[in-house]
């Protein structure tokens, strides 16, 4: 008698990060028509926010970046520190800005709140978790350093940190 096949079953799945909570941001930001966001442009259509003409029956509403950037509520927060960050500190915001189109023209929710200009440091602020990561990533990536990412796990909200 074969003995059955127990493929993957006793494979064990690690969960990578905290689960997420939900956004109330994102869940307040869900009209129930078509919308388009008086402020930035953004139109929300079959469910989701994406870059293009309105439909003639949209209603004003503002996005959730919108929201977020109105309330000064960042949902991430990107530090860059260290005598690197001095020496180079123009190119580094350059780097960050080109990041911000790059997603921004997917993912229209994710966007640059700010960029604090500190002696010591850049303090870049976004409006989602996944543009602070693929900044910290996207820096790593052309300047090497050490990038730790940190999720909140009771907040919707990500901190990283990168340093040379």
């Amino acid at each position: 008698m074969k003995t059955p096949h127990r493929h993957g079953s006793e494979v064990r799945h690690e969960q990578l990060y905290a689960p997420r909570r939900e956004d109330p941001y994102v869940e307040a930001g869900k009209p129930a028509r078509d919308a388009r966001c008086p402020h930035c442009g953004v139109v929300f259509h079959d469910g989701r926010w994406a870059w293009g003409p309105a439909p003639r029956d949209a209603i004003a509403t503002a996005c959730p970046a919108c929201l977020r950037i109105h309330d000064a509520f960042p949902g991430g927060y990107v530090t860059l520190r260290g005598p690197f960050v001095q020496a180079h500190r123009e190119e580094l915001k350059q780097l960050v800005r080109a990041r911000e189109d790059h997603e921004k023209a997917e993912h229209p929710l994710e966007r640059v709140m700010g960029i604090g200009d500190k002696p010591e440091a850049l303090e870049i602020t976004t409006t989602g978790t996944h543009l602070a990561r693929a900044i910290g990533n996207a820096v790593r990536a052309a300047y090497d350093g050490t990038l730790k990412v940190r999720y909140e796990a009771d907040e919707n909200l990500v901190r990283a940190t990168w340093t040379r």
